[in-house]
């Protein structure tokens, strides 16, 4: 499980992750609350997530060419600055909303060059065979980090105010540079690199429209992020409506889900199997159990589905990540993942409104019954295409059988 813990770089890597990612939720904690505090709109607050998305579906094609042609040390460090002075910008005063839509703005611009640059740089930080742990543990780590700088965040709000959270993030940048500067380049693992002539933005297009199983994995990404990764809106229609819960009852699904998200990427980590058979496996369970949460009958029934739900989907999308990263040459990497950031960001701009939509429509009962049967019979599908692609057939031995190893 803790394999990926004795490479020194990727010690240095993991403190310096569950430090920043503390740091940024502290942050969105304390931007919500100023955009809240000035305006008492929500849809200013859906800007703000707007303006943070639209580049990455703009630029991030390009932000994984250049992920494959330069060195990721140098550009995570100056990312890393950029990033610490927007932090320190959000503690200037301003006359009006127009300083916050910029930060928001410039975030997502980064985030597009920056997501491609760091799956290249993780992978080289491990082996290759402890790359599917690594991956895991940083799934454990982002969700440690979320709920301390959440909990250590809401404490600090209310006595210094959103200042002093927007400085204790610009400080967390500081630390990943430290760590960044303190690894042994000799440590890492070489990845192959691309060219200026290779073709760009069209030729990783290209190469991934060859690629008929990652294609299968993307759709597949796509339909179960946006119709069964957008609980933050379901829990709060399940709990207002049909479970007549409270706002402790909300805070306490929203702790289930976190518990349930560290128990996946500590279950992934411990067996190392990212392999399209859990993939598969585990999207057709996650997929079944939204179903049946839609039926559950209180909010200790909705709680007992939520938990293996939130471990599924940590799971689902970690094997996504290595799967991607295996399974396409080390030159084309960046552009692949790349690609898996615009398929998450559309997954997140369409499912959340989709989602909204049906709860208000159909009730949130309703809501979870179709989300869960449409993304259970796109389980099946996939796992069918997948299996033919594979020259197999979808049966249980092909799910719980070894993996045959694949070139890409």
């Amino acid at each position: 499980m803790f394999a990926p813990l004795r490479e020194r770089n990727y010690r240095l890597w993991a403190a310096a992750d569950l430090v920043s990612v503390g740091g940024t939720w502290m942050q969105v904690l304390a931007l919500n609350w100023l955009i809240l505090s000035a305006t008492g709109s929500a849809t200013a607050m859906g800007a703000v997530v707007m303006l943070q998305s639209l580049p990455v579906l703009l630029l991030g094609s390009w932000g994984g060419a250049l992920a494959d042609r330069l060195p990721a040390r140098p550009m995570l460090i100056a990312f890393q600055a950029v990033r610490a002075l927007l932090a320190l910008a959000l503690m200037l005063p301003s006359s009006g909303n127009w300083l916050i839509y910029g930060v928001a703005l410039a975030s997502g611009v980064i985030g597009s060059f920056e997501g491609p640059v760091l799956g290249r740089f993780g992978s080289a930080l491990v082996p290759k065979d402890a790359l599917a742990s690594a991956l895991a543990l940083g799934s454990v780590l982002s969700s440690a980090g979320r709920i301390g700088g959440m909990a250590l965040g809401g404490v600090l709000i209310g006595i210094t105010g959103p200042a002093t959270l927007f400085l204790i993030n610009a400080v967390s940048y500081v630390a990943v540079i430290v760590a960044l500067l303190a690894m042994r380049l000799g440590d890492m693992r070489a990845l192959a690199t691309s060219t200026s002539s290779d073709g760009g933005v069209v030729a990783g297009f290209r190469y991934l429209l060859r690629q008929p199983v990652i294609l299968t994995i993307l759709a597949l990404s796509f339909v179960l992020g946006s119709l069964g990764r957008n609980y933050q809106v379901s829990m709060a229609s399940m709990v207002s409506g049909p479970l007549g819960g409270s706002s402790g009852s909300y805070g306490l699904l929203s702790t289930v889900f976190a518990v349930g998200a560290v128990a996946g990427g500590l279950l992934l980590a411990g067996t190392g199997r990212s392999t399209l058979r859990v993939l598969l496996g585990t999207g057709f369970l996650i997929s079944a159990l939204q179903f049946c949460s839609g039926l559950a009958p209180n909010i200790v029934g909705f709680a007992a589905l939520i938990l293996p739900i939130a471990a599924g989907a940590v799971i689902f999308d970690t094997v996504v990540s290595t799967r991607i990263q295996l399974d396409t040459r080390e030159e084309m990497r960046g552009r692949v993942l790349a690609t898996v950031g615009i398929v998450s960001s559309l997954s997140g701009i369409v499912g959340a409104p989709a989602i909204g939509f049906l709860c208000d429509s159909l009730g949130a009962r309703g809501a979870l019954l179709l989300a869960g049967a449409v993304t259970t019979i796109a389980a099946v599908i996939g796992g069918i295409v997948l299996a033919r692609l594979k020259g197999r057939s979808l049966s249980l031995p092909f799910l719980l059988g070894r993996p045959a190893q694949q070139p890409a």
